[in-house]
């Protein structure tokens, strides 16, 4: 299968070398094995990369949507195919189970399928303005080049959530994946290329210099959108760049994900729901829940329910059986996720299971309880990403909504109660993009993913998702019966 994904850049239809022949290893997190070799884009790649865009951007944008619908719907069929290869692939060079990668390849295929069907419903409005002097017409349009950075944790739904819309609206792409995780991405371009996409209408540069291939496509004025999903101080960075030329911008960037439990919630759904929030993708997903705020009255029980699923839970290479806990990407991934535990136990925190990073090759690291995370505690401030699941008690509803407030990030939250008026109020009172109300997973590729605050800007997947990738356009013309031609004016007065 590896023999299989292509180890090159793919610019304007072809796959070939970095111009300077650099190369790098991509790494098996749970073996420190090098998987394959690639090619190394430049500054240079990535300029011809957006020539290629450019150059295809008239004939893909005047290509009916019908069309690319047909060419996306292409796409979504050929994965269902090859999920086998793509799901063994994530595994490999992510680390995440078998059994999460294959759910990885539906959550990402749905992209595909939806958007296949939104590309054939770009409306738009017509009608008399208020005054009836004219028509006023509304149409949507194809922003043009867009750059799109995808992150390491979600090699195939990322790139999914990012090209089908864009492709749906008629846009040209160059896509920068993840230095950790490329073959995923390479592998899934390839496959656009046999569903039918033109040539420079998807542009792939895998690169270990980040910065120097992003910045000068950023600044070159051909580019008219940027998407990207990743940390917020590199967001912040790129938000600084994109506003030179005024670019359009979408940006998922960090969370700091609330799960709330209160008194009268179902605790078995609960214990579910926190499962499913934390340890998805071995908690490395910005939608991981980050803090567990549980009410003083269950805070005993649901401890003790969590603990005892956690502490079985088995640590491995993704392609095992009965794994249910991978690699953290990288050593330095394990020692944030360790750094965050000590300073908290040193505060006061329990340790109730595990704590450690696990000996052996591979990058792995126990999965976690902590009881007892003391006001202060950097883990309740940094995103963890890691399976460290944090939890502190709370006496009010009020008390439970300040706390869940208290960060600077606003992606998503999670609560868990029986009271409808409740659950109301919350939607309400929390500053999130999303909320996870009686359950741990909210992703949905019809759905509008996206934050608030320093969580980002913008919105995918969902009407909102294509709308990222389309410009609006007012167009007024007078009103079409009032002429000085006498036929025209009887017929306007029998109007």
């Amino acid at each position: 299968m590896l023999d299989r994904v292509p180890t090159g850049l793919l610019v304007d239809g072809v796959w070939r070398p970095a111009a300077e022949d650099a190369t790098f290893a991509v790494v098996d997190p749970a073996t420190g094995g090098t998987l394959l070799h690639l090619a190394d884009a430049s500054p240079e790649d990535g300029r011809k990369a957006l020539d290629a865009a450019v150059a295809a951007g008239h004939g893909w944008a005047a290509t009916p949507p019908r069309q690319r619908a047909e060419v996306l719907r292409r796409a979504f069929d050929l994965l269902q195919e090859r999920r086998g290869d793509f799901a063994l692939l994530m595994t490999l060079e992510m680390g995440k189970p078998l059994a999460e990668a294959r759910g990885e390849v539906a959550y990402g295929g749905e992209f595909l399928r939806w958007f296949s069907e939104e590309a054939v419903r770009i409306g738009g409005s017509y009608g008399t303005n208020p005054e009836g002097t004219g028509r006023a017409t509304v149409s949507h349009k194809p922003v043009g080049p867009a750059f799109l950075i995808t992150p390491w944790n979600f090699p195939l739904a990322m790139a999914t959530r990012k090209i089908a819309p864009a492709l749906a609206a008629g846009c040209t792409v160059v896509v920068k994946p993840a230095e950790l995780t490329p073959l995923t991405t390479l592998l899934f371009a390839d496959l656009l290329v046999e569903a039918g996409v033109p040539a420079g209408v998807v542009n792939v540069v895998p690169t270990t210099r980040a910065a120097a291939v992003s910045a000068p496509v950023i600044a070159d004025r051909r580019l008219r959108k940027l998407s990207f999903t990743g940390s917020t101080p590199v967001g912040r960075t790129l938000l600084g760049q994109a506003a030179q030329n005024v670019l359009r911008t979408s940006m998922e960037l960090g969370g700091n994900a609330p799960f709330l439990v209160f008194a009268d919630a179902d605790l078995d759904l609960a214990v579910e729901g926190a499962l499913a929030a934390k340890f998805r993708n071995t908690g490395q997903a910005c939608t991981a829940a980050n803090r567990f705020l549980v009410h003083e009255d269950v805070a005993d029980e649901f401890t003790r329910r969590v603990t005892e699923r956690v502490a079985a839970m088995r640590v491995g290479r993704g392609t095992e059986d009965g794994v249910t806990i991978g690699p953290l990407i990288d050593a330095r991934a394990v020692d944030k996720a360790h750094r965050l535990v000590t300073d908290a136990v040193e505060r006061g925190a329990t340790v109730r299971t595990g704590g450690h990073p696990v000996d052996g090759p591979g990058t792995f690291y126990a999965p976690t309880v902590l009881t007892d995370v003391q006001p202060g505690s950097a883990i309740l401030d940094d995103e963890i990403f890691g399976p460290v699941l944090a939890i502190r008690t709370f006496h009010s509803e009020d008390e439970a909504v300040a706390a869940a407030n208290d960060t600077e990030y606003g992606l998503v939250g999670y609560a868990f109660t029986d009271d409808p008026a409740r659950g109301q109020r919350l939607m309400e009172r929390l500053e999130t993009g999303m909320l996870g109300l009686n359950t741990g997973v909210v992703s949905n590729a019809s759905a509008p993913f996206g934050g608030v605050k320093q969580s980002g800007l913008g919105r995918e997947g969902g009407g909102e998702g294509i709308a990222e990738y389309l410009e609006t356009m007012y167009t007024l013309t007078p009103d079409p019966f009032r002429h000085t031609d006498s036929t025209t004016t009887a017929q306007g007065a029998a109007r």
